[in-house]
């Protein structure tokens, strides 16, 4: 495989999914840290070579005149777990594991995530009047979210059956800091053990 760089903000879940993914695939993986909150994504060297939307993670294939980029947190797991048992075999299985990726970018992350940004990375005092605002409904949707996880883990040892695949890696890399953005995980005793069971698994390394 090519040299791998992730550019990354380390304490984004997002870029961890990826750094994550290739810890336990084995695969050595470059980083390169950008402070998203002092714009360094939003720079004009940024937007012509690494990513014109001017977001990370973006996951760099290769170096040079030849090096592509690959922007989207789960596109750029599903490019390194190709071909892994991190992808199930089955053709439903692997449809689930899409349905579970797609609920964290959905219904899990735009709660979860956000809430944690806004209360322990920007700070409850520099957030805008409408950001306060939606407090209370990032709140529910995140316990909603929490809360079918914990219903589906209480009989699953894993989102998809018996081994962990993208979707755990997905759904893990905010879970996991949900209490950061005042989450309490305590009520999803289910979820607590697949947390456990997830740091648990060989190669994985934690966020940074």
């Amino acid at each position: 495989m090519a040299p791998l760089t992730l550019h990354e903000d380390p304490r984004s879940g997002n870029c961890y999914k990826i750094a994550l993914t290739a810890a336990l695939l084995g695969l050595p993986l470059a980083r390169k840290a950008y402070d998203i909150t002092r714009g360094e994504t939003r720079t004009p060297e940024f937007l012509a070579h690494i990513n014109a939307n001017g977001r990370i993670p973006v996951l760099q294939i290769g170096e040079g005149a030849d090096a592509r980029f690959l922007p989207e947190s789960n596109a750029a797991c599903w490019y390194l777990a190709h071909g892994s048992a991190l992808i199930p075999a089955d053709r439903f299985a692997q449809a689930d594991m899409l349905r579970w990726m797609f609920f964290e970018q959905y219904n899990h992350e735009p709660n979860v995530a956000t809430l944690r940004f806004w209360v322990s990375i920007l700070g409850e005092d520099n957030l805008s009047p409408e950001q306060r605002a939606a407090i209370p409904a990032k709140r529910a949707g995140g316990d909603a979210a929490l809360a079918l996880m914990d219903r589906h883990l209480e009989d699953n040892a894993f989102f998809c059956g018996d081994a962990p695949s993208l979707a755990d890696i997905a759904l893990f890399a905010y879970t996991h800091v949900a209490g950061e953005g005042g989450f309490t995980l305590s009520d999803y005793p289910a979820v607590q053990a697949w947390i456990a069971r997830i740091e648990a698994l060989p190669g994985f390394v934690p966020m940074d």
